[in-house]
């Protein structure tokens, strides 16, 4: 079985103005990479149940933020997150990559699966859409995998350079998942430090200064590592940012493109024999076009190779 990429149209019709980071041409600059290989199935989204946004997010803000597109120009959610008329599909859309990624994988149309979508999710909390995002991505398939397929043991690795207080926020009080975030501390949005234990001892953050280096990357690592062994996960998440790499303009990790060959395949090696292989990625940041699209295809090498 191969690897899935699911992607869509509409991430590319999702305008968030000149000069914004969170780009159209983020998702087009790892397209024109993968869409080289020929070792890869591409699929579209599927639609994410109600019950599934619910769940995710308050029923209130899900409803308010499907009336908050604007019918023409620009609207900012929040002082980062802007949205344009052809936003709500690529917002439902990259939730709903998700669900066809699942849906593939358990029904072994494909082995796993990397959710080439925009905007990114981890910085959307229950209540509020925040830092580019809309929707938890990542939290969204959490839900689904426990609702119809039954899995107890959930965990999303979120090497994003910024801490993803969205994905904590709606999984902290979710006994079937294990949220394990590495990130750049002090900086956006705050938070993420070990105290952020969620309300059933199930998170790990892990803090990390600014020029953190490969080395010491790794070495930081070995902890999300350990525990994973140790939680035994039956299905893994990645949070896939790719904005620790040291060309990054909005952060300040020391990273390079074949360390996130490294990073997933660390973690598919402690975690396949718990998992079966199962395993969704789903992009979250990265703004140097060219370190981005380098990184989204190491990133997939990996997936590749644990076929």
């Amino acid at each position: 079985m191969k690897t899935a990429i699911i992607n869509s149209d509409s991430y590319e019709k999702h305008k968030t103005g000149d000069g914004h980071p969170e780009q159209p041409k983020r998702v087009i600059a790892i397209k024109e990479k993968l869409k080289k290989r020929k070792d890869l199935i591409w699929d579209k989204p599927d639609n994410v149940p109600d019950d599934i946004l619910s769940m995710t997010h308050s029923k209130d803000y899900i409803n308010n933020l499907k009336d908050s597109f604007p019918q023409k120009g620009l609207k900012f959610l929040d002082g980062d997150t802007v949205v344009s008329p052809e936003s709500k599909k690529a917002v439902f859309d990259a939730a709903g990559s998700t669900i066809r990624a699942i849906d593939g994988i358990e029904s072994n149309q494909f082995k796993n699966a990397f959710c080439l979508a925009r905007p990114p999710g981890h910085h959307a909390e229950k209540n509020k859409a925040m830092g580019f995002c809309c929707i938890s991505n990542a939290g969204v398939a959490t839900n689904y995998l426990v609702t119809k397929y039954k899995y107890k043991r959930i965990a999303c690795v979120d090497f994003d350079v910024h801490w993803g207080n969205g994905n904590y926020d709606v999984m902290r009080n979710n006994k079937n998942s294990l949220y394990i975030s590495t990130h750049q501390y002090p900086f956006y949005p705050g938070g993420g430090t070990d105290k952020d234990k969620g309300d059933f001892n199930n998170s790990l953050n892990i803090p990390l200064p600014a020029g953190t280096n490969s080395e010491e990357y790794f070495n930081a690592f070995d902890r999300v590592l350990e525990r994973l062994v140790q939680y035994k996960p039956d299905f893994l998440i990645f949070s896939a940012g790719f904005d620790a790499h040291k060309d990054d303009p909005l952060a300040q990790f020391q990273l390079s493109s074949k360390d996130f060959y490294e990073i997933t395949k660390r973690t598919l090696a402690a975690t396949n024999k718990f998992t079966a292989g199962k395993v969704v990625s789903i992009l979250e940041g990265g703004y140097d076009l060219n370190a981005l699209a380098e990184s989204a295809n190491e990133h997939v090498n990996a997936l590749v190779e644990f076929n």
